[in-house]
This record gives structure tokens, C-alpha cells and sequence, in this order.
């Protein structure tokens, strides 16, 4: 006979594991919604870098054509399908039939921000060899975007590892208030978050990524860029998120799908900060 008859209680609300459930970057893309179609052609237009000129010898004014790219973004079909039986949801505790929804729809959403950064990392421009963030990297940066005269009206975002952000955090120029109207040393909460949300700093907005290419590495891709120099389509209606019951086979499922394209459309409007973030990485 057992001298005590210990009771174990199971915590009926869910607690969600640590993972990307948002899509962060697609706001920082020029969205194109499709009707129907598997293509949608975005087109990038400017004057060729003109110059004027002035009547010719025929009292005429010479004409010129205007630069036209049209650049095109393929639509894939994007889907996460989760199932579990009934009685797989019997005997589980907390609520599996909203897990498996709330796990669907971070699983596209982390797709829609992979596609934007598969793409930004095609971009051809650097900061040069890879360092550790500096006031020097981010004005270099910003100085290559307004070299191609890019324009700083207020689209100008950069994509960041939390490494790099925290070596920013040491920079003087970024984070006191002599500098900046609201320094970021005083709100923890403007780092990292499951939810687009950005730093204003040179013009320029800022936003702490956990999922960029080499994160946790000597060999991290951050990226300055502006709206208009990579495009993202999707389908209309965005995210479809179903959720449905089998009576046959007496199983749950959670899908959610997208139809969506990233595509760089301006290569000289991203610059990519070759970032050392492994000092600052778990050991």
C-alpha cells in the first residue's frame, strides 16, 4: 500500500511554443492583390537618367522614351495541412482543434516572410566584408540607397538580426535620447516581437527579425531596402484558414493556404549588411 497518493493537474489553457507566428516583412513590400491568374507583372518605370536638353539646330525639341521594366512574379500555391483523430484529441490535453488552427496559419505566415527575404537576398549590393554593426554599416548602407538615388520619403526599411540590434543598442548615436526623440535603451519592448514593429532612426525604419539568412552566425544578411525594390503578390482574400471534421475517417484537420510570388524589382534599391552576429549567439 502507497504511503501517499500524489494528484497531478494538467493545465487546461495552452501555452504556445517559442516560433515566428507573423509575417513581419510583408509590410515593408509593394503588394499587388490578384483576382485570378498565376502571374502578376509589376512595372517599374523612371526616365532612363535623362537629362534635358534644349532645341536642336531644326528649332525642335529632341524626344526621347521613357525606361519601362516589367517584371514578373509567378504565383505558387503555399499549404499547411495539419491532422489529428478524435481520439488523438480525446486523450490530449488543452484545446487541439485551436492549436492546430494557430499552428497553421504561423506556418504560412513564416512562408510569406521567406519569400521576401529569398528575394531580398538576391540583392547585389554590400556593405563589403561582413563586421559587426556599427554607425559606420548603417550609414553606409543608407548612403549606397541615396548614391542610386533612392529616395528617403518614408519606405526606407531595414531587416535586422536581434544581434545586430543589440550591437546598435551600444551605439550612442542610435540610443540615447540626445540623439533619437524616444531611446530605445528606455522600452525593452520595442526589440524583437511576433508583430511588425519598427525603429525610426536616420530616416530610416527598423525592424528586429529572428529569421534572416545566417542569423545566430558570422555570417548574417540584414538588409536596407526600399518599398519599391521588391514586389509581393498574393491572391484575393489573402489567407485562406479552414478548419473541418471527417466524419469517415473520424479525424480533425486545420489547412491554411496562399497563393503568393516575391520578386526583387529594383536591385538598387537593397543593400545587404554583411552582419557578424556570433559573439552574441548561445554557447
Amino acid at each position: 500500500m502507497a504511503a501517499i497518493a500524489p494528484q497531478i493537474q494538467y493545465r487546461q489553457e495552452w501555452i504556445k511554443g517559442f516560433e515566428q507566428r507573423q509575417a513581419i516583412a510583408r509590410m515593408t513590400a509593394t503588394t499587388e492583390v490578384m483576382l485570378k491568374g498565376n502571374q502578376a507583372t509589376f512595372l517599374v518605370a523612371d526616365s532612363g537618367s535623362a537629362t534635358a536638353v534644349t532645341r536642336g539646330i531644326n528649332g525642335l525639341i529632341p524626344a526621347r522614351n521613357d525606361s519601362l521594366t516589367q517584371v514578373t512574379a509567378t504565383l505558387t500555391e503555399w499549404h499547411d495541412l495539419v491532422q489529428k483523430t478524435s481520439f488523438n484529441i480525446f486523450e490530449s490535453q488543452s484545446d487541439q482543434r485551436a492549436i492546430m488552427q494557430d499552428t497553421s496559419l504561423a506556418t504560412i505566415n513564416r512562408k510569406l516572410d521567406s519569400e521576401i527575404i529569398t528575394e531580398l537576398n538576391t540583392g547585389t549590393q554590400d556593405t563589403g566584408t561582413t563586421a559587426t554593426a556599427s554607425l559606420a554599416m548603417a550609414l553606409r548602407a543608407k548612403t549606397i540607397l541615396g548614391n542610386a538615388k533612392v529616395p528617403f520619403d518614408g519606405n526606407i526599411y531595414a531587416l535586422i538580426t536581434p544581434a545586430f540590434e543589440s550591437f546598435l543598442l551600444q551605439v550612442k548615436e542610435f540610443a540615447s535620447h540626445d540623439y533619437v526623440p524616444i531611446a530605445p535603451m528606455k522600452d525593452a519592448n520595442t526589440a524583437w516581437r511576433d508583430s511588425p514593429m519598427m525603429y525610426r532612426w536616420v530616416g530610416v525604419n527598423w525592424i528586429v527579425h529572428p529569421s534572416l539568412p545566417g542569423a545566430a552566425t558570422s555570417a548574417e544578411k540584414c538588409f536596407m531596402y526600399h518599398k519599391s525594390a521588391i514586389g509581393h503578390a498574393f491572391n484575393t482574400g489573402d489567407l485562406d484558414a479552414k478548419i473541418g471534421y471527417d466524419e469517415e475517417q473520424d479525424y480533425s484537420w486545420a489547412r491554411t493556404t496562399i497563393f503568393s510570388s516575391a520578386k526583387l524589382l529594383q536591385n538598387t534599391g537593397i543593400v545587404v549588411m554583411n552582419h557578424d552576429g556570433s559573439s552574441l549567439a548561445a554557447e
